[in-house]
């Protein structure tokens, strides 16, 4: 049996796993060796609760930030997203010599058959839409989102997820060309094909309506795995009654057992179905921990840092007499990983899972004579009245996953922006922003004295206090344009009209204390 599991920023269902940042601060961090290496942590992870195959990773372009999986995507650039393919090569393992391009394979017990998601165009819908209509044409789909595709499939990647969205008006579950004729076809891809979760049932609308109908298109287009949550008998009388009738032909019935088969059989799944106790050590390792940890500090983007005239705020003191910490996402685990963690829409808990919160970062950086007050959401008078040497904000978005996360107006919540204007207002203050994409924040930056994109950085909330300390200097570089107004979007780099408050590339950088 081949089970598959969401590992899209670690293991990230599993209590006390790793929890990585999300694809879009480590496309901040530009670093392919890094997310190879989070590959094979991811993996090892992964195999220390039995599970041998992860639906990761998701090579979307996110082309409009409205999107609620923008998180999900490393870049608008598609040159960026194919870099980081290379997460291929931490999941699977290095390519043994002389292996054919295209075809799957596994190169050890400890690592994962991957999947590269959602074939194609996921990350270009109308406005952002989940699950909706990208209209492009064949050129423009082939340089923007299809290359994330030639390099996962050289590289070997084992399995290819089919998007909910279509292409043109076509859904993407029922387009043969694409999957057959080209995936298959011309860019010689050997895995399987599978559908998305209930993919098959929304090709036509409402969801379930014409079920017989839609498995014909789905399985004649190309998909091999069907991913069938609630009814699989359902399923199998309808294709096996589909095949006994001549409308599907057994040869296409062929060709995906196999796939499937030749991806087990890469797996060592026939010699060893069973888990292997002997990595369960690895899941929420220290050194994995080190490793989200340098993720997180790689993946942070200075974006202000003091005005001009004053001296930078940036590294900050570690001795002084008092710091206020403020904000709803300064102490909360669940809000600082974001979606698809423990639960599928994440949850606004702190004691979600195993792991620092960035309080708990900077409460283990300053010098212990440095006296820190938390307030979540302190009144002007409070700060004003405690004479605070400087402030730390962290404020942001709430979790969220999928539709539930496309937004219109990608305003900071309202507590966020109160407790901006109640601190900044009346001391010197950093902003760090928790977000799975730009925020409008151009109303509230003149009163901010540094301002810091650290996107969702997962479990090890430390590595946001190691470069606001100064004992790693920024690095990262903005992964997406960042907006004025939404009504500029969707605005990408190289676009006619270009006018951003940040551009595509952009990042202060310090240095080291």
């Amino acid at each position: 049996m081949i089970y598959g599991i969401d590992a899209v920023h670690g293991h990230n269902n599993v209590y006390k796993a790793t929890i990585f940042p999300h694809n879009i601060g480590l496309g901040a961090t530009r670093d392919a060796e890094l997310v190879k290496r989070i590959g094979a942590a991811t993996a090892l992870e992964a195999r220390a609760t039995g599970i041998p195959y992860v639906f990761a990773p998701c090579i979307a372009v996110c082309r409009n930030p409205k999107w609620g999986r923008c998180y999900e995507s490393y870049s608008e650039d598609p040159n960026v997203v194919k870099h980081m393919t290379e997460i291929i090569r931490g999941l699977q393992g290095e390519l043994p010599p002389n292996t054919r391009k295209g075809v799957p394979y596994l190169n050890g017990k400890d690592k994962v058959a991957a999947c590269a998601k959602h074939f194609v165009g996921d990350g270009g819908t109308n406005n952002g839409i989940n699950e909706n209509n990208t209209m492009i044409d064949w050129h423009g789909l082939l340089s923007i989102h299809m290359p994330g595709y030639y390099h996962s499939i050289i590289k070997g990647v084992s399995t290819v997820m089919v998007s909910y969205s279509s292409w043109n008006g076509k859904k993407m579950h029922a387009n043969r060309n694409l999957i057959t004729n080209f995936l298959k076809g011309t860019l010689r891809f050997r895995g399987f094909v599978i559908s998305d979760w209930q993919g098959v049932d929304k090709i036509f609308y409402p969801e379930h309506a014409n079920y017989s109908e839609s498995l014909l298109k789905a399985v004649n287009a190309g998909i091999d795995m069907v991913m069938v949550p609630y009814n699989h008998t359902e399923f199998s009388e309808i294709l096996i009654s589909h095949v006994k009738n001549n409308l599907i032909p057994m040869s296409r019935i062929n060709d995906a057992v196999r796939r499937i088969l030749r991806v087990k059989f890469t797996m060592g799944l026939f010699e060893n179905p069973m888990a292997d106790y002997s990595y369960v050590h690895h899941l929420g390792s220290q050194a994995h921990r080190d490793l989200a940890r340098m993720a997180v500090r790689k993946s942070l983007v200075l974006l202000k840092n003091g005005e001009n005239g004053d001296g930078p705020l940036l590294p900050l003191p570690k001795r002084t007499s008092r710091i206020l910490v403020a904000g709803t996402h300064a102490n909360n685990l669940g809000l600082q990983c974001g979606g698809w963690t423990i639960s599928w829409q994440g949850l606004n808990t702190t004691n979600l899972t195993a792991g620092a919160t960035i309080l708990n970062g900077i409460t283990s950086a300053v010098d212990p004579s440095t006296e820190i007050v938390y307030s979540e959401q302190p009144d002007p008078d409070f700060v004003k009245q405690n004479n605070f040497s400087y402030a730390i904000v962290v404020v942001g978005e709430p979790p969220y996953a999928e539709t539930a996360g496309d937004n219109a107006d990608l305003t900071i919540p309202e507590s966020g922006q109160t407790t901006i204007k109640n601190v900044c207002g009346n001391s010197k203050c950093v902003v760090v922003l928790i977000s799975g994409r730009p925020l409008v924040v151009e109303p509230y930056l003149p009163q901010m004295d540094a301002l810091v994109a650290a996107w969702l950085p997962g479990s090890e909330g430390q590595g946001v206090a190691d470069a606001l300390f100064g004992d790693y200097g920024f690095t990262g570089k903005l992964p997406r344009t960042w907006f004025k107004t939404v009504d500029q979007l969707p605005m990408v780099v190289g676009d006619d009209k270009y006018d951003p408050l940040f551009p595509f590339g952009f990042g202060l950088e310090t240095q080291p204390n």
